[in-house]
């Protein structure tokens, strides 16, 4: 019994610690871009966006496909950064499992 109670106490340590380390993702923030910097986009730890800034030079009435695409590449860079960052900062507590949708 003694083993089971101090199972459970390190399984509360560790759901502490990645409450804690969830909301510490919230606050960090990565910038995506695209465009050599004419489009950035902001995101939260969370993939929330904060910003976007474009530059006016990139805005063209008659090249509206080419901003929309800008826009698209610098979100999926800014998503790939907070892939990295949330593997570099979380997955030391999923090591070993497989659960979907932990993140």
């Amino acid at each position: 019994m003694k083993n089971m109670n101090q199972l459970m106490k390190q399984a509360k340590k560790m759901q502490e610690d990645l409450l804690l380390a969830q909301a510490a993702l919230a606050e960090q923030r990565v910038e995506g871009t695209a465009g050599g910097g004419m489009v950035k986009v902001t995101l939260d730890g969370h993939k929330s966006i904060q910003s976007v800034l474009i530059d006016p030079s990139v805005v063209q009435p008659d090249d509206v496909e080419m901003l929309q695409d800008l826009i698209v590449a610098a979100l999926q860079d800014a998503q790939q950064q907070v892939d990295v960052l949330t593997e570099s900062s979380m997955g030391k507590y999923a090591k070993g499992m497989n659960v979907p949708g932990l993140f």
